[in-house]
Protein backbone atom coordinates (compact mmCIF):
# COMPACT_ATOMS: atom_id res chain seq x y z
CA UNK A 1 0.00 0.00 0.00
CA UNK A 2 1.11 3.10 -0.31
CA UNK A 3 2.50 5.53 2.50
CA UNK A 4 3.20 1.96 4.35
CA UNK A 5 6.94 0.91 5.00
CA UNK A 6 8.15 -1.84 7.35
CA UNK A 7 11.09 -2.31 9.08
CA UNK A 8 13.15 -5.29 10.91
CA UNK A 9 13.28 -5.42 14.60
CA UNK A 10 15.54 -7.48 16.79
CA UNK A 11 13.76 -9.03 19.70
CA UNK A 12 16.17 -11.45 20.93
CA UNK A 13 19.18 -13.51 20.83
CA UNK A 14 19.20 -16.87 18.81
CA UNK A 15 20.55 -18.22 22.00
CA UNK A 16 17.98 -16.91 24.48
CA UNK A 17 15.33 -18.81 23.18
CA UNK A 18 15.75 -22.98 23.71
CA UNK A 19 13.60 -24.92 20.77
CA UNK A 20 10.03 -25.72 22.18
CA UNK A 21 9.89 -22.75 24.20
CA UNK A 22 8.12 -19.37 24.30
CA UNK A 23 9.11 -16.25 25.17
CA UNK A 24 7.17 -13.10 25.72
CA UNK A 25 8.53 -9.69 24.32
CA UNK A 26 7.76 -5.95 24.49
CA UNK A 27 7.98 -4.19 21.60
CA UNK A 28 7.20 -0.07 21.84
CA UNK A 29 3.40 -0.66 22.11
CA UNK A 30 3.21 -4.23 20.68
CA UNK A 31 3.08 -7.77 22.88
CA UNK A 32 4.89 -10.43 21.26
CA UNK A 33 5.01 -13.97 21.85
CA UNK A 34 8.31 -15.65 20.28
CA UNK A 35 7.99 -19.07 19.46
CA UNK A 36 11.09 -21.66 18.93
CA UNK A 37 9.86 -24.75 17.29
CA UNK A 38 12.68 -26.88 16.16
CA UNK A 39 14.99 -24.07 15.31
CA UNK A 40 12.06 -22.27 13.61
CA UNK A 41 11.20 -19.02 14.89
CA UNK A 42 7.20 -17.55 14.37
CA UNK A 43 5.97 -14.30 16.36
CA UNK A 44 2.20 -13.48 17.12
CA UNK A 45 0.78 -11.23 19.36
CA UNK A 46 0.77 -12.48 22.74
CA UNK A 47 -2.70 -11.83 24.25
CA UNK A 48 -5.35 -14.53 23.45
CA UNK A 49 -7.61 -12.97 21.10
CA UNK A 50 -10.72 -14.94 23.14
CA UNK A 51 -9.87 -12.97 26.17
CA UNK A 52 -7.10 -11.02 28.24
CA UNK A 53 -4.80 -13.85 28.55
CA UNK A 54 -0.68 -14.02 27.95
CA UNK A 55 0.25 -16.57 25.85
CA UNK A 56 3.86 -17.02 26.41
CA UNK A 57 2.28 -17.79 30.05
CA UNK A 58 0.26 -21.27 28.19
CA UNK A 59 1.32 -24.44 26.72
CA UNK A 60 3.67 -24.93 23.29
CA UNK A 61 3.25 -28.45 22.13
CA UNK A 62 4.72 -28.28 18.54
CA UNK A 63 3.81 -25.36 16.34
CA UNK A 64 0.26 -25.27 18.82
CA UNK A 65 0.12 -22.72 21.76
CA UNK A 66 -2.78 -23.27 24.53
CA UNK A 67 -4.21 -20.19 26.18
CA UNK A 68 -3.62 -20.75 30.14
CA UNK A 69 -7.04 -19.02 30.64
CA UNK A 70 -9.67 -21.49 28.81
CA UNK A 71 -7.33 -23.69 26.63
CA UNK A 72 -8.24 -22.33 23.02
CA UNK A 73 -5.04 -23.28 20.49
CA UNK A 74 -3.33 -21.37 17.81
CA UNK A 75 -1.05 -22.71 15.39
CA UNK A 76 1.83 -20.50 15.96
CA UNK A 77 3.10 -20.25 12.26
CA UNK A 78 -0.30 -19.04 10.67
CA UNK A 79 -1.86 -17.62 13.62
CA UNK A 80 -5.09 -19.48 13.07
CA UNK A 81 -7.65 -20.28 15.87
CA UNK A 82 -8.11 -23.93 16.50
CA UNK A 83 -11.99 -23.69 18.01
CA UNK A 84 -13.24 -23.29 20.52
CA UNK A 85 -13.64 -20.66 22.46
CA UNK A 86 -11.09 -18.74 19.73
CA UNK A 87 -13.50 -16.74 17.73
CA UNK A 88 -10.95 -14.50 16.04
CA UNK A 89 -6.84 -15.63 14.30
CA UNK A 90 -3.73 -14.15 15.92
CA UNK A 91 -1.65 -11.35 14.21
CA UNK A 92 1.78 -12.78 13.17
CA UNK A 93 4.61 -11.29 12.32
CA UNK A 94 7.48 -12.39 9.63
CA UNK A 95 10.42 -13.29 11.40
CA UNK A 96 14.08 -13.96 10.46
CA UNK A 97 17.62 -14.38 11.84
CA UNK A 98 20.23 -12.05 11.39
CA UNK A 99 23.70 -12.09 13.01
CA UNK A 100 22.38 -14.66 15.52
CA UNK A 101 19.25 -12.30 16.31
CA UNK A 102 15.70 -13.06 16.15
CA UNK A 103 14.41 -10.08 13.84
CA UNK A 104 10.56 -9.16 13.53
CA UNK A 105 8.91 -6.91 10.84
CA UNK A 106 6.74 -4.35 12.16
CA UNK A 107 4.83 -2.61 9.35
CA UNK A 108 4.33 1.16 10.12
CA UNK A 109 3.25 4.38 8.19
CA UNK A 110 6.42 5.74 5.76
Amino acid sequence: MAGESSSWVTIAAVASLDPGKVAGIKVGDLDIALYNVGGAYFATDNVCTHAFALLNEGYLDGDVIECPLHGGCFNVRTGEGLGAPIIRDLKTYATRVFNEEIQIEIAGKA
